[in-house]
């Protein structure tokens, strides 16, 4: 299923994607003869929707083709509202380039001592590398859930920053709870996915993160999430080989690819859900896909720029800063 949530003068409703165009689910529940205790959270909740099981979400979509598309200019709203982030940093390739950028840009003179080392000795600068707990275990950040931006809406650029980054990335959130979870039920949990934009202050976070206390005004201000969410048993079993893109201005700027993580997404929940308790709704990131920021690709953001974020098979999201 793919799922989104739109505003009209008709008020709030959710929708999903038919071969002929976006359904109200409220009318496809109801044609789908899904009139049990749970009827009412199916029409409204799209994340009950991602908690049906395969047969019954299969007869839902069946359904829906016999429903009539709603013309009426609605706005697109989140796909759902998080009920908390956690963000993970998975790919180690990411890491080593955002840190070698973050050099570039705030250190020039250390920049030359590891363009010189790296030229020399032709590996990777020792301290560009991840901290050592990153091997060990997955490692994340908790964000702010009550800022992310829907597709298309304005972000605005903080006061206190002059180097506004974006970061792509593959989200996923939860539609049954967890805790001390396996890899195989951490992953049974999952509902569905989305594409996520986590942006950033990069000159705060640089002090932020110095101060042993992770990230604060660098990245809370404002995240951005696409307007479609995608069930996961059309992502899950393809989610280590999809593509990404990114375009500024209208512009091709970076191809991605989510190959390459450090842990599995089912590893990443079971670390997350160890002694505690995982709710449906929470939603988590798997951090920025290689290429996929400013930081990396030599280009931040500037106010006026139009930034888009593309996953093949789930969407995109696009704002406009200002």
């Amino acid at each position: 299923m793919k799922l989104r949530r739109v505003l009209s003068h008709l008020g709030k409703r959710v929708e999903l994607q038919a071969p002929h165009g976006w359904v109200p689910v409220a009318e496809a529940v109801v044609a789908a003869g899904l009139q049990n205790g749970d009827a009412g959270a199916l029409k409204h909740d799209p994340i009950a929707l991602l908690a049906l099981p395969l047969e019954a979400a299969a007869h839902l979509a069946d359904t829906a083709k016999s429903v009539a598309p709603m013309e009426d200019g609605a706005q697109i709203l989140l796909p759902f509202a998080p009920r908390s982030f956690r963000d993970f940093m998975l790919y180690e390739a990411h890491a080593v380039d955002a840190a070698r950028g973050f050099v570039r840009r705030f250190m020039p003179a250390a920049a030359r001592i590891v363009s010189a080392y790296e030229a020399v000795a032709r590996r990777t600068f020792p301290a560009l590398k991840p901290h050592a707990l990153w091997h060990r275990q997955p490692i994340y950040y908790m964000g702010n859930h009550l800022t992310f931006a829907p597709d298309s809406a304005d972000v605005a650029m903080p006061s206190y920053t002059r180097a506004l980054d974006y970061e792509l990335e593959l989200g996923f959130v939860l539609a049954h709870p967890l805790q001390d979870a396996n890899p195989a039920s951490a992953e049974a949990a999952i509902g569905g996915f989305v594409v996520l934009n986590d942006f950033s202050a990069r000159d705060v976070q640089l002090a932020e993160m110095r101060s042993g206390f992770g990230p604060q005004k660098a990245k809370h201000f404002a995240s951005a999430m696409s307007g479609v969410i995608v069930s996961a048993d059309e992502i899950l079993p393809q989610w280590e080989s999809l593509t990404g893109r990114v375009s500024l201005n209208g512009m091709s700027v970076a191809a991605c690819s989510t190959a390459g993580a450090r842990w599995s997404l089912g590893e990443a929940l079971v670390h997350a859900s160890r002694g505690e308790q995982l709710h449906p709704g929470e939603l988590f990131g798997t951090g920025t896909l290689p290429g996929g920021s400013g930081i990396e690709n030599g280009r931040l953001l500037e106010r006026g720029d139009t930034i888009s974020l593309t996953i093949d098979g789930i969407g995109s999201v696009t704002n406009r800063i200002v």
